[in-house]
């Protein structure tokens, strides 16, 4: 048996949980001087841009991998998502209706009610005078770790803030994005909770997605309160790490996490198995239509897979909604339990993406497409949660014993 080569990694930011993959791998940290002779890169979001911009005439081989695809974007920025969710929609709702099903679709209202500004705010003002007395919650589109974010509660603010912003080099404001703000969220202990999911897609056409069971909920510093005087109170709105880790009730032994497991079985104590089980069926259902939401725009490229951080809200009726989706999420650990938890999903991710044969890659340079590649249904902590290649290969043999059966018939 020929041995392989050594593979070369490569990263543009050092973190714990990233690298020591690599290295227990025996992989070889891939230097300046070697060019582009590196195999598997762990890039930023902004590398990525530069490594996929037509201009540079990059182009990557069969021995390399990334883990962002080119316009990943088109989900993890704020804006785009809302208008691929809402195109989404409203394609769903065009085909259900011209097919004459008459079932429910309000599965589909998943993303509380959202508008770009500056560019909607004339729609964002009419629906604000239909709701004078709602929250609305404020993000700028290509932000993380809660900076930026307030509430408002009064059009004056939204107006004032837009009068104060600074037009940037090409001459327009920073957009936003203004969400109706979830007001009767699923308090814990009495304390606001938002879900953080581990979703990793090793390709979307045809889509293929994995469900991590190593997410966890993120709870606030301070009791939550609808309290109009508490509305500037981001210890009490945002469950960010990077916001309550600097206030005197963040408890720096659990960092102010629970294990995704922990919560199911709150949840099955509290309010059943059965609602429990709904729930989390319904947060696996948006995952899915959303990443279905991008499918079209997305561009799929085999050398790269993604990781995404869902955000993801429960309110009182036990109705998830999706807040966001971070194409980075955050590999910094705050506590040990933390930094396990994050090895444990990189290790599995890796698991997940790299081919046996890496680099050399002769699985994909020997792929028959006419057969789907095998698709295990759990890798570690991730288990398998669409598969549409092995979907569309069980429908085409399924027409086959069909058109078999009935010509039988018909001799």
């Amino acid at each position: 048996m020929a041995t392989l080569a050594p593979v070369r990694w490569r990263s543009d930011f050092d973190k714990f949980v990233v690298v020591s993959n690599f290295e227990r791998r025996g992989w070889i940290r891939w230097v300046p001087a070697e060019g582009d002779d590196w195999n598997f890169f762990w890039a930023s979001v902004g590398t990525v841009k530069q490594i996929f911009n037509p201009d540079n005439g990059i182009r990557l081989g069969e021995h390399q991998m990334i883990n962002h695809f080119p316009n990943h974007y088109e989900l993890t920025r704020k804006d785009l998502m809302v208008k691929n969710l809402k195109r989404y929609k409203k394609e769903v709702e065009k085909e259900t209706l011209l097919g004459g099903e008459g079932h429910s679709l309000e599965w589909l209202e998943f993303l509380p009610l959202t508008f770009s500004l500056p560019a909607d705010y004339a729609l964002f003002a009419e629906e604000f005078k239909r709701h004078s007395h709602s929250t609305w919650i404020m993000k700028p589109t290509s932000k993380s770790q809660g900076k930026g974010i307030f509430l408002v509660n009064k059009i004056s603010t939204v107006k004032r803030w837009m009068g104060v912003q600074t037009p940037n080099v090409r001459g327009t404001l920073e957009p936003y994005v203004i969400s109706r703000y979830i007001e009767n969220p699923l308090l814990i202990g009495g304390r606001k909770f938002d879900l953080r999911l581990y979703v990793c897609v090793t390709a979307y056409r045809p889509l293929k997605a994995y469900f991590s069971n190593k997410g966890f909920a993120r709870f606030c510093n301070s009791k939550y309160t609808a309290e109009i005087a508490e509305l500037d109170n981001l210890e009490v709105h945002l469950t960010n790490v990077a916001i309550n880790k600097h206030g005197k009730t963040y408890n720096e032994r659990h960092g102010n996490k629970w294990p995704l497991a922990n919560l199911k079985l709150y949840m099955e104590g509290t309010h059943g198995h059965k609602a429990a089980d709904q729930l989390f069926q319904s947060i696996n259902a948006i995952i899915i239509h959303s990443l279905k939401a991008v499918q079209g725009v997305m561009v799929n490229d085999r050398h790269c897979f993604e990781l995404y951080g869902y955000d993801i809200i429960i309110d009182d009726t036990l109705k998830p909604w999706i807040i966001e989706v971070n194409a980075s999420p955050s590999l910094s650990s705050t506590t040990e339990s933390d930094r396990s938890l994050k090895c444990k999903v990189i290790h599995d991710v890796m698991n997940l993406v790299v081919p046996e044969d890496f680099p050399e890659c002769r699985a994909w340079a020997n792929k028959d497409p006419d057969q789907p590649r095998y698709t295990p249904q759990t890798v570690g902590s991730f288990e398998l949660l669409v598969d549409e290649e092995s979907e569309m290969a069980n429908k085409r043999e399924n027409r086959m014993a069909a058109m078999r059966l009935s010509g039988k018939k018909g001799f």
